[in-house]
């Protein structure tokens, strides 16, 4: 509860600060805006990497390939990263640009889950009959 609340106020701090400064000096407001969600993305890291241990002793003791979990991993940093961005070229009023970097994240995260696509198609078929 006490993460929520710094990072609830960390984004009104800096979005108090946006608009007082975007009165004065309306280009300086996409730094506060970058800046501010670097730190907040640095508060959620920490309980981010206690997840991923958990997923990892999941996996240990499932018997599940530790291949595919990165994989998956690495998707989802993709995913968290490539919303961030595209929520600061909106910021910035770069919709176009936005819907480039959405478009451009989503074929690496498709062309990242071919090997785990590919691994279940073996298993469906191994499971039908001959």
């Amino acid at each position: 509860m006490d993460e929520v609340i710094k990072i609830v106020g960390i984004g009104l701090v800096a979005l108090i600060l946006i608009i007082i400064i975007k009165q004065y000096r309306p280009e300086f407001a996409i730094y506060i805006s970058i800046i501010s969600g670097i730190i907040i993305f640095f508060y959620a890291i920490d309980k981010l990497t206690n997840i991923i241990d958990l997923l990892k002793q999941i996996c240990n003791q499932s018997g599940v390939n530790n291949k595919y979990l990165g994989i998956l991993i690495k998707m989802t940093g993709i995913a968290f990263l490539a919303e961030f961005a595209i929520s600061i070229c909106k910021d910035a009023g770069e919709s176009s640009l936005a819907n480039k970097v959405e478009l451009g994240s989503k074929a690496i995260v498709i062309s990242m889950s071919i090997p785990i696509i590919h691994n279940l198609l073996e298993i469906i078929l191994n499971l039908m009959p001959n």
